[in-house]
């Protein structure tokens, strides 16, 4: 007779804990898909922000005309995300947090899988950080951040896996490649940085918003190192750092630096960053790889203005029941890379970064298109090899060259040209108007 060995058996609990581990091991694996410039030598960004998302169709807009009122809600945001995706056919979503307003979202995970589902069903990877209504439903910041992780297309995590103590939920970064088989295919020609500026101050005698922690700060110091590191190693070894865009919700103190003689967009309020200033400017200016930094949270302010070689920019207000202005469009910002190209037709590191904003109207209107960084010699903005700027509907403006750019302010921006006028060219002369 031959005794068999007993076979054990998981409980339904550990059976529930390896599930888990699996799933999370999956959403890992997905975070570390290779993002890379097209074949075009382009990378394209929508940042999306403030959506303040709540319950869908029964959530009524916030300032907008009277006539408006009983035909706006929700879906009025997820309508322009759509038209966003298809008119700029983004390689990236950023959603700059105030993703969903807490308060009046009864269920938060339904919220946020509502808010992002253009972004997922497009197959567009996108990611997301945190603002400070986020948290504010059923759903911990925690929660909340480990909700979106779990979504289909995400890029976004919960946290580096390298950071053993670390501020916040939503820290990390990622890598973007060259162009498949040129010879930066893998090397990391730009750097993407997010970050979790928190809520409110959780420090008694300090009232006010959150900021971005000194553990978050040796975090970014300790990446955009290792990342500067690799740069410099073959192979293609390279002289300078590779760009670096920083993403978060929170405005910094020195985006108060700033009037209307030295930034492009508009200021239409004050800027709700933390009484305190954490210093996290200066550790950017000390790495000395950051170009760009892109917020969100006050909604009618969208300028960009440059302090100390890195770009500021606000997004401007993009939801329907977040706070806005009657007359005034919810907009979106785009970023665009472009890559150098050499004599022998090879794609190879970032040589310009160009933004513009599209406005929430009947033609997507393209606004305030501006170089924010270029290795060319100042002043010189070079046209890139190809410009393919998409448009839905014609917004024609005139260069002044002379030339119609049908697709409106972008289209002549990426071309190099300055805009005479808006309408189709029948003269020209070296004035701005984009």
């Amino acid at each position: 007779m031959v005794v068999g060995r007993k076979i054990p058996y998981l409980s339904l609990s550990q059976l529930l804990v390896a599930v888990l581990a699996f799933s999370y091991l999956i959403v890992a694996l997905g975070a570390q898909k290779q993002l890379r410039f097209g074949q075009n030598g382009k990378f394209k960004i929508l940042q999306v922000a403030d959506m303040h998302f709540a319950d869908g169709k029964t959530t009524p807009c916030l300032d907008v005309f009277p006539s408006q009122m009983h035909t706006c809600s929700d879906i009025n945001t997820t309508a322009f995300i759509e038209r966003m995706i298809r008119a700029e056919k983004p390689d990236l979503i950023v959603f700059t947090g105030d993703n969903i307003v807490g308060f009046d979202a009864t269920d938060a995970a339904k919220s946020l899988s509502a808010a992002f589902a253009p972004a997922i069903s497009s197959n567009i990877p996108w990611v997301a950080v945190l603002g400070n209504h986020d948290q504010e439903s059923t759903l911990s910041r925690e929660g909340v951040m480990k909700h979106i992780v779990g979504l289909q297309n995400t890029l976004s995590q919960l946290n580096p896996a390298e950071a053993h103590v670390i501020d916040g939920f939503g820290n990390y970064n990622l890598e973007i490649g060259g162009v498949e088989n040129s010879r930066f295919q893998n090397k990391s020609v730009l750097n993407l940085y997010f970050l979790d500026s928190g809520d409110y101050s959780t420090v008694p005698s300090i009232t006010g918003y959150g900021w971005i922690k000194p553990s978050q700060q040796f975090w970014f110091q300790r990446t955009s190192a290792n990342l500067r590191r690799a740069y410099a190693s073959k192979p293609e070894p390279q002289k300078g750092p590779a760009p670096g865009l920083v993403y978060f919700h929170i405005p910094l103190p020195e985006f108060a630096s700033f009037d209307s003689s030295n930034f492009t967009g508009v200021k239409q309020e004050g800027i709700s960053s933390a009484s305190v200033n954490s210093g996290f400017f200066t550790t950017m200016v000390q790495a000395g790889d950051v170009k760009a930094v892109f917020t969100g949270h006050d909604h009618l302010n969208d300028f960009c203005g440059e302090l100390t070689g890195i770009q500021l920019c606000y997004a401007g207000g993009f939801g329907y029941h977040a706070y806005g202005k009657a007359g005034w469009s919810r907009r979106a910002r785009v970023v665009v890379a472009s890559l150098e190209k050499s004599e022998k037709g090879d794609w190879g590191p970032v040589k310009s970064i160009k933004t513009w904003k599209r406005l929430d109207d009947p033609y997507l209107t393209a606004i305030d298109g501006q170089a924010l960084w270029s290795k060319s010699p100042a002043g010189a903005t070079p046209a890139p090899e190809e410009c393919p700027i998409a448009c839905i509907l014609p917004h024609p403006v005139c260069g002044v060259n002379g030339v119609t750019y049908w697709c409106g302010c972008p289209d002549a921006l990426c071309a190099g040209v300055p805009v005479f006028k808006f309408g189709e060219s029948y003269t020209a002369r070296p004035t701005h108007f984009c």
